[in-house]
């Protein structure tokens, strides 16, 4: 199965971002674009791809220990930004350098369990609003949404998320995604 570790905002915060979104959705070209769904909304903490079913017990175990180890802290959505010409996401505001250590945890946790990991590569706290098919002008969109700032909620705690890509080629499917578990984060289980 197909799993991540995630940050899911609160449905308040999702409310605001999909407001935002809207508003991106008039620009020109942004029929071109694939939006990511309000299900999907979710800071990746860790992807790690297909996981044998005999290794969910140990990551799990592991990342109730890393949710454990973490502190709930504050976070906001603000701003935003690209990956080259092909995604558009918002960013986060608030104790980032926690969002970051939780990130550090969660992908540690999938080392320890087993897993291949994504090494080598600096934590860049985003959520992905839409991608292209092709290369596209994103630079009115992150212009956009530079003003954007979300309510700020408190990061309570961690998820695995289950990822089910599309299979029926139907244009603009979304990926569907379920969460197997949930854990809190340091004294907020307490």
């Amino acid at each position: 199965m197909r799993l991540f570790a995630a940050v899911l905002p609160p449905p308040e915060a999702a409310a605001e971002l999909a407001s935002a979104a809207e508003a991106l959705r008039e620009l020109p070209g942004a029929g071109d674009l694939r939006w990511t769904g309000r299900p999907g909304w979710h800071f990746t903490m860790a992807f790690y791809g297909e996981v044998p079913d005999e290794a969910v017990p140990d990551l799990s175990a592991r990342l109730e220990r890393a949710a454990r180890r973490t502190g709930p802290f504050p976070l906001a959505l603000r701003g935003g930004g690209r990956f080259g010409d092909r995604a558009l996401w918002v960013g986060a505001a608030g104790d980032v350098h926690a969002l970051r250590l939780l990130a550090g945890r969660a992908e540690a946790a999938g080392r320890r369990a087993g897993l291949p990991g994504e090494d080598g590569h600096r934590y860049r706290p985003h959520l992905t609003l839409a991608r292209g098919r092709a290369a596209a002008d994103l630079a009115p969109y992150v212009a956009s949404l530079d003003g954007f700032t979300g309510r700020t909620w408190t990061v309570a705690e961690l998820s695995l998320v289950l990822s089910r890509l599309p299979r029926s080629g139907v244009p603009g499917e979304q990926p569907r995604y379920e969460t197997l578990a949930r854990w809190p984060l340091g004294a907020a289980g307490e």
